[in-house]
């Protein structure tokens, strides 16, 4: 009998359904039983699996989050982890397995082939889109969608009250959200981790606008945007990686350059949650099936990609090699639309 296991790693993201859908298909028409693994990699250290078939996987394309959990824990810290896994994968009888996630997730998934501990095809998704060998991973065009619907719905309130209206959006380490949603949404100012800040251009920007009648403003913000070349914080040895406040930061030095009523708005979470785009949806099923069918041709140690609208596939250590950040002609099209032009 021949068994596919699959998890999903590391922070939830919209399209996760879908993509297990689509292995689960996939998988039971090759001839596979699909086997979902709880929790990330939590699931294989405590062996806590489900079956999965067509009737478990019905009606679920369209949630957001995933229906197998996910977790952030990393069995590499950890030697007993690392026998448990490679027990519990051995005793399964897994001809592979399919790993959905963001660059730890893979990076894990990687080292954990290459000990010969498993046998891994990887699945890419992304809110930020940072990940490498692929156009696109799934989870970013929903994120930038609700970015943008979130940008429109504040126009009109930083208008009415004559105010700067700083948007922060995720991106610990790359603004493609920023940029793409910034554009979308007509963004006055948009600010990324790639390029520092120097307040005081912004400021002037903002000044020459209400000079110019503008006495509004919509400023979009990577949360990993250095302000005046500088991390917003550093993370202490050990400590989870978290970022934020940065928009907050910014209001404040533009309120006390300038004197304008400056608000925030976090987008935070609600960037992950609820149903995924179109796009999104149609994405992941299609690296749905292509793991599945490198599993099939005996392909390990490979991520299925998007290039050029096209399925293909790349080995997953050049997708983790590292981040993909943002097209700076893209960028320079954003430019022509901002104020610090």
């Amino acid at each position: 009998m021949r068994k596919i296991g699959v998890l999903t790693g590391g922070a939830d993201c919209p399209g996760l359904n879908s993509a297990i859908r689509a292995i689960v298909r996939k998988g039971v028409q090759e001839g596979y039983v699909v086997t979902g693994i709880k929790n990330g990699w939590v699931g294989l250290i405590e062996n806590d699996t489900r079956i999965l078939d067509l009737r478990s996987t019905s009606g679920i394309l369209d949630r957001g989050g995933t229906i197998l959990g996910t977790s952030r824990v990393n069995p590499l810290d950890n030697p007993d982890h690392l026998q448990l896994i490679k027990e519990n994968y051995k005793r399964s009888g897994f001809d592979a397995l399919i790993t959905v996630g963001g660059e730890e997730t893979l990076k894990i998934a990687l080292s954990l082939h290459k000990k010969g501990i498993i046998r891994v095809v990887a699945v890419p998704k992304s809110i930020d889109n940072a990940l490498s060998g692929t156009d696109y991973a799934f989870g970013f065009d929903t994120a930038v969608n609700i970015a943008t619907q979130c940008i429109d719905r504040l126009h009109t309130t930083a208008e009415s009250h004559h105010r700067i209206m700083v948007i922060e959006v995720m991106g610990l380490y790359t603004g493609w959200i920023a940029v793409q949603a910034g554009l979308a949404g007509g963004a006055d100012i948009i600010l990324i981790p790639e390029i520092p800040v120097n307040v005081e251009e912004v400021c002037e920007s903002l000044k020459e606008r209400h000079r110019r009648g503008k006495n509004f403003s919509i400023i979009v913000i990577s949360e990993g945007t250095k302000i005046n070349g500088v991390p917003l914080r550093q993370n202490a040895p050990g400590e989870k990686r978290r970022f934020g406040s940065v928009g907050e930061v910014l209001a404040k030095m533009i309120e006390d350059d300038t004197g304008y009523e400056t608000r925030v708005s976090v987008l935070g979470y609600i960037q992950r949650g609820g149903s995924p785009t179109a796009f999104d949806r149609i994405l992941s099923a299609r690296f749905g099936v292509k793991a599945v069918e490198l599993i099939k041709e005996g392909k390990f140690g490979k991520m299925v990609s998007l290039r050029d609208n096209k399925i293909r596939y790349v080995d997953i250590e050049e997708a983790v090699s590292e981040r993909k950040t943002v097209d700076m002609d893209l960028f320079a099209i954003a430019e022509v639309f901002s104020s610090t032009k």
